[in-house]
């Protein structure tokens, strides 16, 4: 039997885009022979991994995954719609958020990270995955958040599944008041940073490099004005009033009660459970947002495929 070394799998895996312990079970099985264990790998259809990787991934699900005061939310990227039906992908997605939530890292370190029950880390279980479902694949993004004392609460948009779906968002509320009424106001929260899409959560938070081309957009259309250089610095204070009250969560009117901004709902909600309550960050997930999508000819893709 030939020893089979970390060099031979990692040729193998450039070779067949398959997972690492597929290359070294197809090595075992072919005796050290690189052509052969390719074969073999084609045989199981594990090497149709690396012809789907270079196809555009932009479908798929979010998925979020709490318990009491700590939460994750992942983005897992496929190339169609139909995936996110598929019960396979469902269970993938969903087992990733539970990985991320038991995890201290990034996206590194849940893809580094042991899928359970196959021997696999999770990004050869991606490798695998893209082989048998037949659509590239990509874990685009992950976050955990963290409220102690306090509670991370989800919420998914339009859930495909439960705890997954197209817009995912997490939600921290630090506090030592009753779980159950911190839970609720996180949920309207939650369900705010949704549809609201706020760029941060406080006016400290917001990146200066838009607020500044903000500031400059309404320099120029109030120097347009022709008034004087006193007034429009009064016009421009005001409209960047306005534009926090449009892009940061805490000055944002509230869905749920347009009359008060989000900030007055956390302070009516502190007075009504009779201890302080702070939101310190929420995550907003939209799937495939900032990825460029290819339009194709849907004919002629469903002819290429046949051809395949």
């Amino acid at each position: 039997m030939a020893e089979i070394t970390a060099a031979m799998v990692k040729e193998l895996r450039t070779a067949s885009g398959a997972g690492m312990m597929d290359c070294k079970k197809a090595l075992t099985e072919s005796d050290g022979d690189i052509d052969a264990a390719v074969d073999w790998l084609r045989k199981k259809g594990l090497s149709a991994a690396a012809k789907k990787a270079g196809r555009v991934a932009a479908e798929g699900l979010v998925a979020v995954a709490t318990e009491g005061g700590r939460g994750a939310v992942v983005e897992l990227n496929a190339e169609t719609d139909f995936v996110a039906r598929n019960e396979q992908f469902q269970g993938l997605v969903k087992a990733i958020a539970q990985i991320a939530f038991s995890q201290d890292g990034g996206l590194d370190a849940v893809l580094a990270a042991d899928y359970p029950g196959t021997g696999r880390n999770v990004a050869d279980e991606l490798t695998n995955a893209i082989a048998t479902i037949g659509e590239n694949m990509n874990l685009r993004r992950v976050a955990v958040m963290d409220a102690t004392p306090g509670v991370v609460v989800a919420y998914v948009h339009n859930a495909t599944a439960p705890g997954m779906g197209k817009i995912g968002v997490l939600v921290a509320v630090k506090s030592e008041g009753d779980t159950a009424r911190l839970e609720a106001l996180g949920k309207q929260i939650a369900m705010h940073v949704a549809a609201a899409n706020p760029l941060s959560l406080t006016v400290d938070d917001l990146n200066p490099a838009a607020v500044e081309r903000e500031r400059s957009v309404l320099v120029d259309q109030a120097k347009a004005s022709g008034k004087p250089d006193n007034i429009i610095d009064k016009m421009v204070e005001g409209r960047l009033r306005k534009f926090y009250q449009e892009v940061v969560l805490l000055e944002q009117a509230f869905v749920i009660d347009p009359d008060i901004t989000v900030g007055k709902a956390v302070e009516n909600a502190a007075t009504e459970i009779g201890k302080p309550v702070e939101i310190t960050g929420f995550v907003r997930f939209a799937l495939g947002e900032g990825i460029e999508k290819q339009e194709a000819d849907f004919a002629a893709e469903v002819a290429a495929t046949a051809a395949s």
